[in-house]
């Protein structure tokens, strides 16, 4: 049996933390040099208050449409605005999206957990 928690739409999620989940559409032949860039960019999101943890993750097959799943875990909405606000992480991320010579395509976004399920 496995433990199950719905979370409640209308309740207040102010002082909950948020997901950041970006996926993002890039060639497979840029993924590496497009990973060392990413590392960069996330340790000055590391050190900004409300920052959790953070964690890139890499499709197992080069035709997957989404290479590259960025999830991140941030304290509030209002942190994760604060910190991507950043004028040297917003610049940083600009440059990494035009120094590729296939066009990379973030899809990003800030989630609530709906449903959690954890093991028995």
């Amino acid at each position: 049996m496995t433990t199950e928690t719905r979370r409640d739409e209308a309740s207040d999620s102010s002082d909950s933390s948020v997901t950041f989940i970006n996926v993002f559409e890039i060639d497979a032949s840029e993924l590496d040099a497009f990973v060392v860039k990413w590392e960069e960019r996330a340790r000055l999101m590391r050190d900004k208050p409300g920052f959790i943890d953070s964690r890139m993750h890499r499709a197992r097959s080069s035709a997957s449409r989404f290479q590259l799943v960025n999830v991140s875990h941030w304290e509030s909405q209002e942190a994760w605005e604060a910190a991507t606000a950043d004028p040297d992480f917003a610049s940083r991320t600009q440059a990494a999206r035009e120094q590729t010579e296939q066009p990379v395509t973030p899809n990003p976004g800030v989630y609530d957990v709906v449903v959690e399920l954890t093991a028995p």
